[in-house]
């Protein structure tokens, strides 16, 4: 064969073995989760390692924002706080110009996400209420911290005006802030022990204060995907008190598109291997799964999710619908 005649047909041959589906198939699974810094990143990374198949944790601007992404399809799956995970179901607060994304689905709920306020000692702040005419960071847009300190500010009654500065720091760089004196306070919906809170009590003599008062009272009451919460003591050491708070949850999230052999594969990956996965971080390790496929969960399981959990028994057809039709009427209740 002439030299020419053997490179075409090597051509050729190249050109009928690649394919454009086995190259989308090394295409590695993006589960967007929030500050490199916090609990979800290290849970996404627990999440890509149970999954057999190339799959990759994103550092992202929040659950905000990550609701946003998949909305856009430019992700399959996102960890988002459930207050969030609510307000993008329904089309309301925040997500109110979207309107409700009605292919938004859950797969599980996971750990608690105590509000947590960090304070400088020397700042003399000893409640939430001696924040007024203070520096705090409340968080960066689009991530779920700040869309808690909104919604709790909302129900102190208070505005940007009565803090001396806010600030709009994502959560990786607020430790080191507090610690230069830049702010006085800072606020965290994170899973504990979390990186950046254990930081600002090393370093910078600071501690965490609890956030109660009618005010959270009111909070707990209306919406059910707020609960009280409590950061153990000791946790950040030996002087650290027992903190009193309130919460969400992590959800994991995903749309209705999304593959449901692929969603299955995630589920029945962690919970195969239940006790490694609750191992990764100790956040997750007072989850059950009865909790992880009931609670802080407002969108319907996504069909690959439901397939796992009807398999194991711990869902039937007729609890499936009773589950949806419950969550759909105490849904339209809150927003009445």
């Amino acid at each position: 064969m002439k030299p020419t005649a053997r490179l075409l047909a090597i051509g050729l041959t190249s050109l009928f073995l690649w394919n454009p589906l086995s190259a989308q198939a090394d295409d590695p699974l993006i589960i967007a989760t929030a500050s490199p810094s916090g609990v979800y990143h290290v849970v996404g990374r627990a999440l890509c390692r149970v999954v057999e198949m190339p799959c990759r944790a994103q550092p992202s601007e929040g659950s905000s924002a990550n609701l946003r992404a998949l909305r856009r399809g430019e992700m399959k799956l996102a960890m988002v706080q459930s207050d969030l995970h609510q307000y993008a179901t329904q089309g309301t607060e925040g997500f109110r110009n979207d309107g409700p994304h009605e292919s938004l689905r859950s797969v599980f709920s996971l750990h608690s996400e105590p509000f947590t306020l960090v304070v400088r000692r020397d700042a003399g702040i000893q409640s939430f209420d001696d924040l007024q005419q203070r520096s705090v960071n409340i968080g960066n847009p689009g991530s779920g911290q700040r869309g808690t300190m909104l919604r709790l500010m909302e129900a102190r009654g208070w505005s940007r005006s009565d803090f001396r500065l806010i600030h709009d720091l994502p959560a990786d760089q607020q430790s080191m802030e507090l610690c230069h004196g830049n702010i006085d306070a800072m606020v965290y919906t994170v899973g504990h022990p979390n990186a950046s809170v254990a930081k600002a009590i090393r370093l910078c003599n600071a501690a965490i204060v609890d956030v109660e008062g009618e005010f959270v009272d009111l909070l707990v009451g209306a919406y059910p995907y707020f609960t009280r919460a409590s950061i153990p003591g000791g946790l950040y050491g030996p002087d650290q008190p027992a903190v009193r708070t309130f919460g969400v949850r992590a959800t994991l999230v995903t749309t209705a598109d999304t593959d449901p052999d692929l969603v299955y594969r995630l589920v029945s990956g962690v919970f195969d291997d239940f006790m490694r996965f609750k191992a990764a971080h100790p956040a997750l390790g007072m989850l059950t799964p009865q909790s992880m496929i009931q609670e802080g969960l407002s969108a319907p399981l996504h069909e690959g999710a439901l397939r796992y959990y009807r398999e194991q028994g711990w869902i039937k057809d007729n609890q499936a619908m009773v589950l949806e039709d419950k969550e759909t009427r105490r849904l339209a209740a809150v927003t009445k």
